[in-house]
């Protein structure tokens, strides 16, 4: 950052402010930022709650003023409360985002400044790097060895290489080399802009997503049925053809999906913001499921399982001594380059940073690319000209047809077998080893060509450390039921001591075996391989999608622009916060820190997340469905409308407050320790399960109101509101864990929540609101009543929970 060694000023700040006001930001699709009146509208896109509004205002007309209007009150009111749970979800959402925005380089008052790429506008000088994404679209005006992966827009899988004057598609991203763009177009009127709107790209639904939506159906089709039939009843037996048509919607609204995703995006929010406390950003809530159930994890070793700071050990020659030379060509080689920025060059930097360069002067750069796996600088001392190569030891050899050895250059193959054994005895070892050649150039402009006939002349040794607890924490990773593979283009033998030492076990491949195998002998191998080593960056997408296709849920934590293909194409794609643009982008999960500590707990928190989720659904669904099944059976046993309008909007409107809280409760550790997945066989019987047994002891409520005590209407509406109210308000605490409900621990704010609704319910019947429900106080022999209906019906949720969860588990 600042002064830059050539002569391009790009825009002042002050005309980069106007053409952002002319131009908007740099956004293909705006953000799904939804404005308060939005939020608030969405809570009433709910059909049922369309019509009940409608037929309350068409009661008004009939006489029924205050009935229509105590309707409309509560109705809002439980908008207004969903209004605002949604509305701080959604907020919070786009804080934890803006953590993590892309940010580009540009020159802006001749000076290279960092801005969130958002802000890029035309006419901007954009400075482009390896890992980092063409963040607009505009022409090329200065390029050194520039090569851009074009795949989003041209489907061709390999780097273009790109030349002055060439035009930059917005979205691509930079592979290797340098580059200075002229921005033309950005955001909505750029060619990817335009795509995205006609195509609507973007990451499909998830098996969560999709599972939901299929469910909402179901029981929109299930509650229709139900509500037709209540109203085709009540009408039937002449209960006034508005008075039914408003009870039967009052149930419709309970138990509809429609603000389904609404509440699921609450419920994930809220995960994902304690997530955010553990060190993990969620980008896309919906792949805190696929976190959840993730069984499989692909890391490289670096920074997750290691220290993650390259530490120099020596610098060798081919004799296996310390030398100077290999330290000061090393340290040429990493001063000068200016492509991918790499944990090694700044170890070496950083280690010979007392070391005088000022007598060399740089002419010209191959930068590094994934595919050669080396970078050349040449550089002029004096009247000297040199090559200076560096990169991983079998990709240098390629190059190299001379070694120094002591004080003379030889033929490569005299002094192959002691490079071979250097190279060797150290990987055993752990160490990483990075080799170094050079030759003597006549000219000031270099080619691939030239990387040829080079001298070896030793190695950079480097180490990183595993980490002091790496050991236990992938034990730790085991024993949740996730597997750890390790996925690298380091060499095998390093890659091999690293498994070793932290006891994984299993075969290991490498590129050269991976690349014989077909795809179904792949896919055999890769269950049993637990270390893949020398992989390009396209055998690493084989390899994740081989381990999707064996049956895993694949996680894949990348960091650099070799991982991307393969992030695309895991179940979840996890990366950290240090990341290239590029990884950043293609993350649904970013990590705050990279070690696998962090990894552990956001699992945690994601399995947690997603079954307070579950439980929400689980409780809705069954109580709403028992509720729905209790009233049809009650339109044909009972003389009268059992329940107003206004008491079912009501009874509604609290026990939706006693489960706003779900989200903040505890998981029972057991819960936690294996991957979760969305199973809709599962909710249905568990809908239909303790559904059915709600409705059951509803049943033995109307049998003792109607034929044993002979309760008027008005006394057996307030008994049957308050049971229902307290059957469904303290099941919550029974059917929230698979134990007995007394040996695991709710919230703190799950508890308060649920008494405290509790309480409203009894003292309602004795305030003027009450009087306005048409609820009325009970005599202490009804009062004991509810209460022993109440006690056995919690007694037979635990009976029957513990033959459920034999039977059947999530």
């Amino acid at each position: 950052m600042g002064d830059l060694p050539f002569d391009i000023s790009g825009l002042s700040s002050e005309e980069a402010r106007k053409r952002l006001k002319k131009y908007g930001y740099n956004r293909v699709k705006e953000r799904s930022r939804l404005a308060d009146w939005e939020i608030l509208l969405n809570q009433f896109k709910n059909p049922y709650t369309i019509l009940l509004l409608f037929t309350a205002m068409l009661s008004t007309f009939l006489g029924e003023k205050t009935d229509a209007l105590i309707i409309v009150g509560i109705v809002l009111t439980g908008g207004l409360l969903d209004f605002w749970q949604e509305r701080q979800a959604h907020r919070a959402v786009e804080k934890l985002l803006s953590m993590v925005k892309v940010r580009s380089n540009v020159i802006r008052d001749s000076k290279e400044i960092e801005i969130p790429a958002d802000e890029i506008v035309p006419e901007d000088v954009v400075i482009l790097r390896a890992g980092d994404i063409v963040p607009a679209e505009g022409v090329l005006i200065k390029e050194k060895d520039l090569f851009v992966n074009e795949a989003l827009m041209t489907g061709e899988a390999y780097p273009v290489e790109k030349r002055v004057g060439d035009y930059l598609y917005m979205a691509t991203h930079v592979v290797s080399g340098f580059g200075i763009m002229k921005v033309l177009r950005t955001g909505k009127d750029t060619e990817y802009g335009k795509m995205v709107e006609k195509l609507k790209l973007g990451k499909g639904e998830t098996d969560f997503e999709r599972g939901l939506r299929h469910f909402g159906y179901v029981l929109l089709e299930t509650a229709t049925i139900l509500i037709l039939l209540v109203l085709t009843i009540n009408a039937y037996y002449g209960r006034g053809v508005i008075n039914s048509l408003l009870f039967a919607l009052s149930l419709g609204i309970g138990i509809t999906p429609v603000l389904l995703p609404a509440v699921f995006s609450v419920g994930l929010s809220y995960g994902a913001r304690h997530m955010a406390r553990k060190g993990a950003i969620v980008k896309r809530l919906a792949s805190i499921e696929n976190f959840g159930s993730m069984n499989l994890l692909c890391c490289d070793k670096t920074g997750t399982l290691t220290v993650g700071k390259m530490q120099i050990y020596a610098f060798k020659n081919v004799l296996n001594e310390d030398d100077q030379k290999v330290a000061l060509f090393a340290y040429v080689n990493s001063y000068f380059q200016t492509g991918y920025k790499n944990p090694i060059d700044e170890a070496i930097i950083e280690s010979m940073k007392s070391q005088d360069l000022s007598g060399f002067e740089k002419l010209d750069e191959l930068p590094y690319d994934f595919n050669r796996k080396r970078l050349s600088v040449l550089v002029k001392k004096g009247e000297e000209k040199l090559l200076i190569t560096k990169g991983a030891y079998s990709h240098l050899l390629e190059v190299c047809s001379y070694a120094q050895l002591g004080g003379e250059v030889v033929e490569l193959q005299h002094a192959l077998k002691d490079i071979e054994k250097i190279y060797t005895d150290y990987s055993r070892r752990g160490f990483r080893l990075i080799a170094v050649a050079f030759k003597s150039m006549e000219k000031e402009h270099i080619s691939y060509s030239d990387e040829k006939g080079e001298i070896f002349l030793g190695f950079v040794i480097m180490h990183d450390p595993l980490r002091e607890d790496a050991k236990e924490l992938v034990r730790e990773l085991s024993s949740l039921g996730v597997k750890l593979k390790i996925i690298t283009g380091d060499n095998k033998l390093v890659a091999q001591y690293v498994a070793e030492e932290l006891g994984l076990g299993g075969n290991i491949m490498d590129g050269n075996d991976l690349q014989n195998l077909s795809e179904e002998a792949l896919i055999n191998k890769v269950r049993e391989t637990s270390v893949f080593a020398e992989l390009s960056p396209s055998q690493k997408d084989r390899v994740v999608l081989a381990l999707r296709k064996a049956g895993y849920t694949v996680g894949y934590l990348g960091d650099g622009i070799n991982d991307v293909s393969a992030m695309r194409s895991a179940d979840v794609a996890i990366s950290v916060e240090n990341a290239v643009d590029v990884a950043k982008e293609s993350a649904d999960i970013v990590l705050l820190r990279q070690d696998l500590r962090t990894i552990i707990d956001a699992v945690l928190e994601g399995r947690k997340t997603f079954l307070n989720t579950m439980k929400y659904l689980f409780l809705q669904t069954s109580s709403n469905f028992g509720n729905v099944f209790s009233m049809a059976g009650a339109s044909l046993i009972v003389p009268f409308l059992p329940m107003l309008p206004k008491q079912v909007l009501m009874a509604n409107l609290l026990t939706d407050t006693a489960v706003m809280s779900i989200p903040t409760d505890e998981v029972d550790r057991d819960w936690t320790k294996s991957p979760k997945k969305w199973d809709m066989n599962f909710i249905k019987r568990f809908m239909i399960t303790f559904g059915l047994l709600s409705s059951v002891f509803d049943y033995i409520t109307f049998f003792f109101l109607l034929y044993i005590v002979g309760a008027s209407s008005d006394i057996f509406r307030s008994t049957w509101f308050l049971e229902g109210l307290f059957t469904q308000i303290l099941v919550i605490l029974s059917l929230r864990t698979k134990k007995f409900f007394l040996k695991s621990k709710p919230s703190g704010l799950l508890l308060i929540t649920v008494f405290g609704v509790g309480l409203v319910g009894i003292i309602i019947p004795f305030t003027p609101l009450g009087k306005m429900l048409e609820l009325r106080p009970l005599s202490m022999p009804f009062y004991l009543f509810v209460f022993l209906v109440v006690v056995f019906y919690l007694a037979s949720v635990e009976i029957v929970k513990r033959f459920f969860y034999k039977k059947y588990d999530l």
